[in-house]
């Protein structure tokens, strides 16, 4: 840590301000379109305790305790000696809630004080945080080392998995935006394409087939061995790869004429009365072939090239066709695998709200219930919206957890397109400005943290604005600082005024 006895910053330079307002506006936007939500089913005014307008505003006033206490009361420097005891209490608290909580909407993640109810999945993100800070700062780590990144991964990976079985889906899937800090910390660029391919991947297999995702794979991986082929190859791998993956595009239509003629034929033997003893054995030959599809085609064409291309690959010491054989055999059993995970892993509900979102099936009035009543409240909006409690679908309820994951509509219905991009904006330049703070900092420690609650907020706002408007699968997650509930404004609270301390002590001397 820095140490100075001169030159002391005060208040006003050392803390950075703009995150502390761009904090109340967004807290006190949230505040309002709870409200807003509603105030059509009787509470007396905003501040009625008895209601969910008032009950937040005791949050509010409790958060505000808290930040308080971060920025001017706990010394910065203890949160890194406390980043191992906090990630080791908050992972017996995740293993705990499994056991001794309470289930609310099929998730067993709630832990419930009489009227009180707490989740110690949102508190993960922040002792992730600070632990993953703790050790991508240690001295000598280096990411290409096997023995650190697990170690990373397993810091990431531990409380995602806790958390998942939990099914708590929508609070493991923000823990993969820690990626992205791996990125800035040296991760290679190929880990964020391998993530984006694995998504396109299952989302093809179910929406296309398999043999499409099989041709999307090879079209990725011969894109990639032309780009990184050795200076004259190029575009011999082009021409290569492009023919290859266009015969396959047309094999099934190939292969389906030609499988109507042999069903002819099989029928012609069928039929007739007398078929030669050399043609009747030729006959079961003939109805093999037509249980033959494409993809036996393509997986048998695969098994032969491989061990070829592998044994290429060594000899010529290939480092991009070795490892994209072998992304190629691990995309093969990711295919394959879709629909188990899909089947047996996921929820029912959950592969309904996936099967709506993918236009696999349409269920207005039932899973897609939530999401088409929300996108027709942000539709009605229009530009300027139609003014503080003046929303029609807001005020009659038309749209269910409108004060928690889909308050985002509230805001569209009410205050429209303008008010939409103005919290949006909000939420950008929070996100920029820690960023910003992060690379000023001189301590990695600080800095990967930063980038850590940067990710987090990056990860809450994709997938809720992505779900109230149907891009995302319906999965239940708080919008940071607008939501309904106290867990989670505690939670990004605590999450963004550790990183403000840290600037603070970084920023007061000179």
């Amino acid at each position: 840590m820095i140490e100075s006895n001169s030159h002391q910053r005060g208040l006003g330079q050392s803390v950075d301000w703009h995150l502390v307002v761009v904090y109340l506006v967004l807290v006190l936007i949230g505040w309002l379109n709870i409200y807003a939500s509603i105030h059509s089913t009787g509470p007396s005014s905003i501040f009625d305790f008895s209601a969910r307008c008032g009950k937040q505003f005791i949050w509010i006033l409790t958060a505000f305790g808290l930040a308080g206490l971060i920025l001017f009361v706990i010394p910065a420097h203890w949160w890194e000696g406390l980043a191992v005891p906090i990630f080791a209490g908050v992972l017996l608290l995740l293993i705990a809630v499994i056991f001794l909580g309470v289930e609310v909407k099929g998730s067993r993640s709630w832990f419930e004080f009489g009227s009180i109810r707490f989740q110690p999945a949102e508190i993960s993100k922040i002792s992730t945080s600070l632990m993953l800070a703790v050790v991508l700062s240690q001295n000598g780590y280096k990411m290409g080392r096997w023995k650190d990144l697990l170690l990373t991964l397993g810091v990431i990976g531990l409380p995602m998995l806790i958390i998942l079985a939990e099914s708590e889906t929508g609070s493991a899937l923000v823990y993969i935006g820690f990626i992205f800090v791996l990125y800035r910390e040296g991760l290679s660029g190929w880990w964020l394409g391998l993530i984006g391919l694995v998504i396109v991947l299952f989302i093809s297999t179910l929406t296309i087939s398999p043999y499409g995702s099989i041709l999307i794979l090879i079209g990725v991986l011969v894109a990639c061995l032309v780009i990184y082929a050795p200076r004259g190859e190029g575009l011999k791998r082009f021409l290569i790869g492009a023919g290859f993956i266009l015969v396959m595009a047309l094999l099934p239509k190939i292969w389906s004429a030609m499988q109507a003629s042999i069903q002819a034929k099989v029928d012609w033997m069928t039929n007739v009365t007398y078929v030669p003893r050399a043609h009747e054995s030729g006959k079961y030959f003939w109805r093999f072939l037509l249980k033959i599809q494409p993809i036996h085609i393509l997986l048998v064409i695969s098994l032969v090239s491989a061990p070829l291309l592998g044994l290429l690959a060594y000899n010529r010491r290939d480092q991009v066709l070795g490892l994209s054989l072998a992304a190629f055999i691990a995309g093969i059993i990711l295919i394959f695998s879709t629909d188990f995970i899909f089947e047996k892993v996921l929820q029912d509900h959950q592969r309904k709200r996936i099967e709506v979102l993918l236009g696999i099936k349409d269920d207005p009035s039932g899973v897609g219930y939530n999401v088409n009543q929300s996108k027709i409240a942000i539709g009605s909006g229009g530009f300027f919206g139609k003014g503080f409690l003046g929303g029609t679908q807001t005020t009659f309820g038309f749209v269910p957890e409108q004060t928690t994951d889909f308050i985002f509509c509230t805001v569209g219905e009410e205050w429209g397109f303008v008010g939409c991009l103005f919290v949006i904006l909000l939420y950008v330049y929070m996100i920029a400005r820690i960023i910003l703070d992060s690379e000023r900092c001189r301590t990695p420690f600080t800095r990967i943290y930063g980038y850590c609650v940067a990710s987090c907020i990056f990860m809450h706002l994709f997938i809720n604005i992505g779900m109230t408007i149907g891009l995302m699968p319906v999965i239940g997650i708080p919008l940071p600082l607008l939501s309904y509930g106290g867990s989670s404004l505690w939670a990004f609270t605590v999450l963004i005024f550790i990183f403000i301390a840290l600037y603070r002590l970084e920023k007061k001397y000179y």
